[in-house]
């Protein structure tokens, strides 16, 4: 509690918003200004008047927040927090992927670094990653999609159509298994089962609602069921719990943990705000670009 109060006060001397992400620690959940998925916690700190934002998140993220709020500082407090998918694609690689197919419409999902989404057209989030590609199918016949291939094969099977795909994905939810759905399934015969899309499609197969963070706490607001299997890292159960008392959680796998989500801690966040640590910077030319591929997705949702 005493570390909680510095940060109480730190925050209100320094004008800061603490931005929290749904996979984060249950006491890190607790001093959230802010708590979502990677672009809605961005979008929400853009709007405030805040002069710094304290990301507890991993690097990419922290990279959005400052690409959408360039004014401010924009702080990570464990700069080791990363993505492992958003590392499996680099500016390079995109460069070339996009050499070899001249025609297409490069779509980058969010989870990717700040340098690849300069190079890309559109942005993505899992919960909008259909309507982006609908639209773009308007007009564009040939689509890459990176870097993670279990969200372009949902949404492929969604749109009837195949896109360039990138050989990406989140480790924590890859090594989901049917078998383990199909066992929670049997521990838990009245539960309603959600799992993200970043999951194998022998996995979301077996789920009777694929979505994204958000469209799962939402869901879990609205739905009649009393008793969730929630298929996706385990952090999220936090919040769902406090927006549902009345209602039962259980994770698909206890073991679907992200480390490097878990990395951020109380003594870390009042660090950073004690020095200011570890600020995110981005050349303007990088930031200015990639923000023009988020425009361009916010612009369609």
């Amino acid at each position: 509690m005493e570390i909680v109060a510095k940060i109480e006060k730190l925050k209100k001397e320094k004008n800061a918003v603490i931005l929290v992400h749904n996979y984060q620690l249950p006491e890190i959940h607790d001093i959230g200004d802010f708590v979502g998925d990677s672009l809605g916690l961005s979008i929400e700190a853009a709007r405030t008047k805040a002069d710094v934002i304290i990301f507890c998140g991993v690097h990419f993220m922290a990279e959005t927040a400052k690409i959408l709020s360039p004014q401010k500082k924009v702080l990570l407090p464990d700069k080791n927090a990363g993505c492992p998918m958003a590392d499996m694609i680099d500016a390079e690689a995109m460069h070339t992927l996009k050499a070899r197919h001249p025609n297409a419409v490069s779509v980058c999902y969010v989870n990717t670094s700040a340098a690849v989404k300069a190079r890309c057209d559109y942005c993505c989030t899992s919960a909008n990653a259909e309507k982006i590609i609908r639209h773009i199918l308007t007009k564009h016949q040939e689509i890459i999609f990176v870097p993670d291939k279990y969200l372009a094969a949902h949404v492929s099977a969604q749109v009837g159509r195949d896109f360039i795909v990138w050989d990406g994905y989140c480790p924590v939810h890859a090594r989901l298994t049917p078998e383990e759905i199909l066992q929670a399934k049997k521990d838990h015969p009245r539960a309603k089962v959600i799992v993200h899309p970043e999951c194998k499609p022998e996995f979301t197969a077996l789920a009777d609602l694929v979505a994204s963070t958000e469209g799962m706490c939402k869901d879990a607001n609205i739905s009649p069921h009393d008793e969730f299997i929630i298929g996706t890292e385990i952090g999220i159960i936090h919040r769902m719990k406090k927006e549902n008392p009345s209602k039962i959680f259980y994770p698909a796998s206890a073991e679907t943990v992200c480390p490097d989500m878990k990395r951020i801690t109380l003594e870390k966040v009042l660090w950073s705000l004690e020095n200011m640590a570890h600020e995110i910077i981005i050349t303007p030319d990088v930031m200015d670009k990639a923000r023009l591929a988020i425009e361009r997705m916010l612009q369609i949702i």
